[in-house]
């Protein structure tokens, strides 16, 4: 199952208990330039296939990339794998800075 989530809706579910893997599928340069102020799991996308391991498929995993394109392939990705709970994170990091946090730098 797949599905989308804003940037609010996650903090909402998150803070609420629910237990949930943000991942992260920018590259490096990008994390270093903004960087989401929470726990997060790094693999950039074309390392996904080969780092898939480190997930855990039982958890519900929202994924977060710059705007939202290549997150949502990667939510694509992770569901054909079996992943029960995927979301795409709305809008990426350029969302979560004009809704969540401004001093996050939009790039």
């Amino acid at each position: 199952m797949t599905g989308e989530l804003t940037a609010q809706e996650f903090l909402d579910r998150r803070n609420g208990g629910a237990l949930m893997t943000l991942l992260d599928v920018r590259e490096d340069w990008e994390v270093a330039l903004a960087p989401v102020p929470t726990d997060t799991v790094h693999i950039p996308m074309g390392e996904i296939e080969g780092r898939i391991g480190e997930l855990d498929p039982s958890q519900e995993t929202v994924v977060i990339c710059r705007s939202g394109g290549r997150s949502a392939q990667a939510a694509q990705f992770l569901a054909h794998q079996g992943f029960a709970k995927v979301f795409n994170l709305a809008g990426g990091i350029l969302a979560w800075s004009r809704v969540i946090d401004p001093r996050i730098p939009q790039y």
